[in-house]
């Protein structure tokens, strides 16, 4: 069952009669922003109930306290999230997607992953967006959502010989080599996180690829190394003392990077195989594709489970849907002092559409904006001096440079954006 707001219920309703009644405002060049979609990550969170419990053992030591619920956002992690969501309101306001003031039903539709972080973290982004507006995000009931929670439901089930020889072939051969390359990053972490003197288990045993029982694939030993980097920025972005980061080790944010390379290497190993992307973000892409096509040409008018066409479609996941969705693009970034690939809190992929004044063509930018580790650890306005990191995905050879960024004919970019999804992977979908 859905959740619906009454937002969401007013969307359904209006959008089947009447078009939103917003100006458009063509950039200098003679662009005009007609719609977009984005797939933003959850805010700062403190580690998963699981994950704490891992690096305890693996560390033998006790890790800092947070003052919120295990995996839920914190107090911090949501005022961050409505700065993004207020500088994006902005962004969309100038370029005349979105009117001012509150918006009508039939403009907006944001869905969030059914965790309390995803949830809580897109109420942050329409609050910020639309102050005093009173809007609510839509979610499912319950804990998994085919959009976000694909790789653990039975309709996206792997084929385990087809994954395990791709993560293998990322592996280099064997886990065995690949630990042996990371052998000096294990050192350094076990070094950081470890007590001296003390008989400290991490980075003691071999790395084993593992599957569990729904056929999802880990490699034991990595996981809380992998871990162990991400809550270490989690730290530095929760604002947390520095002689509590890292446990003193990570005073900057290019130094809290440099202990999340075997973070890098579990999203090499595990979310960044083509294969496994594909099964596990083929429902979400999908979806995407179909808001992105509607009112073109290209829409598929007869599809099952379409979106509400509406122009702003503001969809609150994880890391890891936002990661097959890179790969399944062939999308990579390189942001500020984050290590290549990373997927910061309330990092954001966008798609936006644009319509050529000209010659009424769509063209499609699609883009990875983040706040910096620091913009976020001092909840850093956003404004002309201080906005955001971003990096433009060029989706085909006819992509062209433009005032608001690399865009790319629809048609084309399109092409790139369904290429990768498997339709054996999809479920039907209700909005």
């Amino acid at each position: 069952m859905k959740t619906l707001t009454p937002l969401y219920t007013g969307l359904l309703l209006v959008s089947m009669i009447s078009p939103p009644a917003v100006a458009q405002t063509p950039t200098r060049d003679g662009y005009v922003l007609d719609k977009v979609v984005q797939v933003s990550r959850h805010g700062v969170r403190p580690p998963t109930a699981s994950n704490e419990k891992l690096l305890t053992k693996v560390t033998q030591r006790q890790w800092p306290t947070w003052l919120v619920p295990f995996g839920n956002l914190t107090g911090h992690g949501y005022t961050g999230a409505v700065e993004m969501g207020r500088y994006r309101g902005a962004v969309l306001r100038s370029a005349g997607l979105i009117a001012q003031g509150c918006p009508e039903a039939n403009q907006v539709l944001a869905h969030a992953s059914p965790l309390q972080r995803t949830k809580a973290t897109a109420q942050a982004l329409l609050d910020g967006m639309f102050p005093g507006c009173g809007l609510q995000p839509t979610y499912v009931s319950g804990e998994q959502d085919a959009l976000f929670q694909a790789n653990e439901m039975p309709f996206a089930a792997l084929d385990p010989d087809k994954a395990r020889a791709q993560i293998l072939q990322a592996l280099g051969g064997s886990v065995e080599a690949a630990q042996k390359r990371y052998a000096p990053y294990e050192e350094h972490l076990r070094a950081v996180a470890c007590l001296p003197g003390t008989d400290c288990p991490y980075g003691k045993h071999a790395w084993a690829l593992e599957e569990n029982a729904k056929g999802r694939f880990s490699i034991k030993g990595l996981s809380a190394g992998a871990n162990m980097g991400e809550v270490f920025r989690l730290e530095y972005s929760q604002g947390l003392p520095l002689d509590k980061v890292a446990f003193g080790h990570a005073r900057t944010a290019a130094e809290v990077s440099s202990l999340m390379v075997l973070t890098k290497a579990k999203y090499d190993f595990l979310n960044d195989i083509p294969y496994i992307a594909s099964r596990g973000a083929s429902e979400l892409m999908n979806q995407i594709s179909l808001q992105l096509k509607q009112g073109t040409a290209l829409a598929d008018n007869a599809a099952p489970g379409s979106p509400p066409d509406v122009p702003l479609m503001l969809l609150v996941a994880h890391d890891t849907n936002i990661s097959y969705l890179r790969t399944m693009l062939g999308f990579g970034w390189k942001l500020g002092d984050y290590i290549e690939n990373n997927i910061p809190p309330v990092g954001t992929l966008q798609f936006e559409r644009y319509k050529e004044v000209k010659t009424g063509e769509y063209f499609l930018r699609i883009a990875f904006e983040a706040q910096s580790m620091d913009q976020i650890r001092n909840l850093t306005p956003l404004n002309g001096a201080q906005i955001p990191l971003k990096q433009d995905f060029a989706s085909s050879k006819d992509c062209r440079k433009t005032s608001v960024g690399v865009l790319c004919p629809l048609k084309g970019a399109m092409a790139t954006v369904d290429h990768n999804i498997d339709p054996t992977a999809l479920t039907p979908y209700t909005w």
